[in-house]
């Protein structure tokens, strides 16, 4: 399975839109889209694209208690336009990527 990116700030900070009064955070299927996402939202200037491996996945749902996760299906679009995942559905697609250990994508 491929990797979930999500857009992180050098300082930490993860970018989460305002969604009627709660946080949700947008994900991304490729770091590619993460950036075509963040050249048309200004608000996203700051943030990087980063893969949601085991590290990041733990700080990510540590700091973002009670939000949701919002799996964007074309940056071209909103960002609002997706799959909304919750903790459990995020917990199930990261752990199928780290089943695939890295270089094993792709060999047969």
């Amino acid at each position: 399975m491929k990797p979930v990116f999500a857009m992180r700030r050098a300082n930490g900070d993860w970018f989460a839109m305002d969604d009627r009064g709660s946080l949700r955070v947008p994900l991304f299927h490729t770091a590619a889209d993460a950036m075509l996402a963040r050249s048309r939202d200004s608000g996203m200037e700051c943030f990087r694209p980063v893969v949601l491996d085991e590290a990041a996945f733990k700080n990510l749902t540590t700091v973002d208690e009670g939000g949701s996760y919002w799996l964007v299906s074309d940056p071209l679009r909103r960002l609002n336009l997706g799959a909304r995942l919750n903790l459990q559905e995020l917990t199930a697609l990261v752990s199928q990527v780290e089943r695939v250990a890295p270089g094993e994508a792709g060999r047969k």
